[in-house]
């Protein structure tokens, strides 16, 4: 998939050496992304640089904790501007769909957009509580029936399409969003299984390689998420996301947005 996503960082060499040589060129599989560098490297991540595995994930921790807290309804205003249309400053784009809908248009009736929680609210029950329940860094706009298509569901490849699915696909228990955010999928159920670690009255949360999960605080799949933050990865747009929440609203940031192989160095 994601024929229009080419990884910034996936060797071609391999396949014009083969056609050179006159052979069938083998298919390419996603390879872990190379070591980025960022201008935060020195300062936030700090303590994080040159770490692996259960390591770096406990100091991401540590770092990306500290956060400002918004509430439920603060999270309508703050879409507005971390997810707006770079091409129509009236507009938030949606996630799923990719659809292009008006700021105002925000609501729970049909046409309307509303606020998604990316890593399933069931997944923990932790609800729409100050924390993880209005965490922008998962949170994303979508419109309400597409919302409610996703449902619950944990994240893998296959499906049918649906009404104003944008090329996201869904079966009776995944779902399967469309290329262009692929990545940006995996980045946020990602962070969220490292910010929230049990260690602050909410539940642990982690990802494991089931589509089952139901609500339990847990979601897969895992192996898939990997694929898609490799082959999918973070753009302008969820880049200038990153920073506004950081700068603007909750002082943290995702580092997996920072550093997309640090999911290859923890899981």
């Amino acid at each position: 998939m994601l024929a229009t996503h080419i990884r910034r960082w996936k060797p071609l060499a391999l396949a014009t050496a083969t056609v050179l040589v006159g052979l069938s060129a083998p298919a390419l599989t996603a390879t872990p992304a190379a070591a980025t560098t960022t201008a935060y490297d020195s300062t936030y991540y700090k303590n994080a640089v040159g770490k692996t595995g259960t390591s770096l994930k406990s100091a991401l921790h540590t770092i990306i904790s500290p956060q400002t807290k918004l509430s439920y309804s603060a999270v309508w205003e703050a879409l507005k501007v971390t997810d707006q249309d770079p091409n129509n400053s009236n507009n938030v784009k949606l996630l799923y769909s990719g659809i292009s809908r008006s700021k105002s248009l925000n609501g729970g009736s049909t046409g309307n957009w509303n606020r998604e929680h990316v890593w399933a609210q069931s997944h923990g029950d932790f609800g729409t509580s100050a924390g993880p329940g209005t965490d922008l860094h998962h949170l994303r706009p979508e419109d309400v029936q597409v919302n409610s298509i996703r449902g619950n569901k944990d994240f893998d490849n296959g499906g049918s399409g649906f009404t104003n699915s944008g090329g996201s696909l869904t079966d009776s228990n995944s779902f399967e969003p469309r290329d262009a955010v692929k990545g940006d999928v995996a980045r946020m159920i990602l962070y969220m299984a490292v910010r929230y670690e049990g260690t602050d009255s909410w539940p642990d949360l982690e990802p494991n390689d089931t589509v089952t999960n139901g609500t339990v605080p847990y979601h897969g799949r895992l192996s898939v998420l990997k694929t898609w933050n490799d082959e999918d990865p973070p753009d302008a747009f969820e880049e200038r996301r990153n920073q506004l929440i950081y700068t603007n609203y909750q002082g943290n940031r995702n580092p997996f947005i920072d550093h997309p192989e640090w999911v290859e160095a923890i899981w």
